[in-house]
């Protein structure tokens, strides 16, 4: 049975896809932090599942996440956790450069320790996905499609900080072998 921790895995996104990981037979560490994007009751079905173990809090809590890779030891690591809502950081952009940038270092930085204390096929087989935005991109208009090929034109600090996530990620393979992937749906 494969074991994920995911990050932000209450959340709109991260709670569907956590129904859809445990459904599958994935065994899920679920950590959000249950700020305002956080809904508790997307998860109701799992309520006393095996497969499923939620803990609230923080991926920028580095003794936390350090302390749920050496106890469950997961496959991979999800990253859903985000300050995600463009208006809410023209208001308060410090909330998102401390979760989208200060708390990915952390977790990037927990998982690269945990991934090099794995041994044989356990590290040639994990993973670090990172959830990103199409808004790293900037604005499309009226017509028009991104690519992975198109230049970051983040524009709001959501986005810059979600470009900035993505960047150390991308750092994080280069730098030290970290296995990453990353998305920009």
């Amino acid at each position: 049975m494969h074991t994920w921790l995911v990050t932000g895995g209450a959340g709109f996104i991260g709670g569907n896809f956590v129904l859809s990981a445990v459904a599958a037979g994935v065994r899920v560490i679920n950590l959000d932090a249950l700020t305002y994007a956080g809904n508790r009751d997307t998860l109701a079905s799992l309520a006393g599942h095996p497969g499923h173990v939620f803990v609230q809090g923080d991926i920028g809590d580095r003794e936390l996440v350090a302390r749920l890779l050496a106890e469950h030891r997961p496959d991979a690591v999800v990253n859903f956790a985000a300050e995600s809502h463009v208006d809410r950081s023209i208001d308060g952009p410090a909330a998102f450069i401390q979760t989208n940038v200060v708390g990915t270092l952390g977790l990037l930085e927990c998982s690269r320790d945990y991934w090099r204390s794995l041994e044989g096929q356990a590290r040639e087989a994990f993973r670090f996905l990172h959830v990103s935005t199409d808004e790293v991109y900037g604005s499309l208009g009226d017509s028009g499609k991104f690519t992975e090929q198109t230049p970051f034109a983040p524009n709001s600090p959501y986005s810059a900080s979600k470009a900035a996530s993505d960047h150390l990620v991308r750092a994080f393979h280069h730098t030290y072998g970290l296995p990453v992937l990353t998305t920009n749906c």
